[in-house]
């Protein structure tokens, strides 16, 4: 089977249960990126199936219900959505994320940062946006181990950093809503170190999309009621394998008259 870079592929040793598309080839050997789970992947070109449109209908479902439309009075209120700041370390996630707010109509800003740059630079960047809602994500991986620690996975330990920052600037997780983790990540550490809601209670992969969408709900909750955790976890493309929180209190004010 020949095999390029930009082909669409599943690797067989995982049961083709994700989509990869092919960024590099080095011999037998391919970098593989998934084309909506949050992963980088390396596999050799025997392990490798052509991509399969049997995904397609799946995620077309998937993409659908998550643009269904918030259920709002806008015959008499007025709303105010919180603010989103959107850090990721992938462009390409970070720009289908960006389009998602703005379909839902949020403000949003998106930045591009390397997940062990986060940390350094977060403050300044929580100061310059004042957002309500922060997301720190990227890419992540567990790497399986007899000990339970940071070092077993890729970036865990930056988003830990990085929501330590965030919570040196607010302490109040009702002030600033904090979601952090890619796939796969240390769900423990990153709510013991301040995060609303992180990934990855089942060490699950996750949907490029999950983020946005747990930070589209809390912009779209009232600032007055505690959220609906459960509905809201439930959400996102693997529910709550993949993504846990606390509750809180939403980042929307809500008006009248309209």
């Amino acid at each position: 089977m020949e095999l390029k870079v930009g082909d669409l592929v599943t690797r067989n040793s995982y049961k083709n249960d994700v989509v990869f598309r092919i960024v590099s080839i080095d011999g037998d050997e391919c970098i593989l990126k998934g084309t909506t789970i949050r992963l980088i992947a390396d596999s050799n070109k025997s392990d490798l199936k052509k991509y399969s449109s049997e995904f397609e209908e799946e995620e077309r479902a998937f993409l659908d219900k998550i643009s269904e439309p918030f259920e709002l009075n806008r015959n008499d209120y007025f709303y105010l959505p919180g603010k989103i700041l959107h850090i990721d370390s992938d462009e390409e996630y970070l720009n289908r994320c960006l389009e998602y707010y703005k379909k839902i109509n949020i403000w949003a800003m998106g930045i591009l940062e390397e997940e062990d740059k986060i940390a350094d630079n977060i403050i300044d960047l929580l100061k310059e946006y004042k957002p309500n809602i922060v997301v720190i994500t990227g890419h992540d991986a567990h790497y399986k181990s007899t000990k339970e620690n940071l070092d077993t996975y890729k970036s865990s330990k930056y988003f830990v950093e990085a929501v330590k920052k965030a919570r040196e600037y607010e302490n109040s997780h009702e002030k600033l809503i904090i979601i952090a983790g890619a796939c796969g990540s240390y769900y423990e550490e990153l709510i013991k170190a301040g995060a609303n809601f992180a990934s990855s209670p089942k060490r699950v992969n996750i949907h490029a999309l999950d983020p946005a969408i747990i930070a589209t709900c809390m912009s779209l909750s009232d600032i007055n009621k505690d959220i609906n955790l459960k509905g809201i976890l439930e959400k996102t493309k693997y529910g709550t394998d993949g993504i846990g929180g606390i509750i809180t209190k939403g980042t929307m004010y809500v008006g009248y008259p309209r």
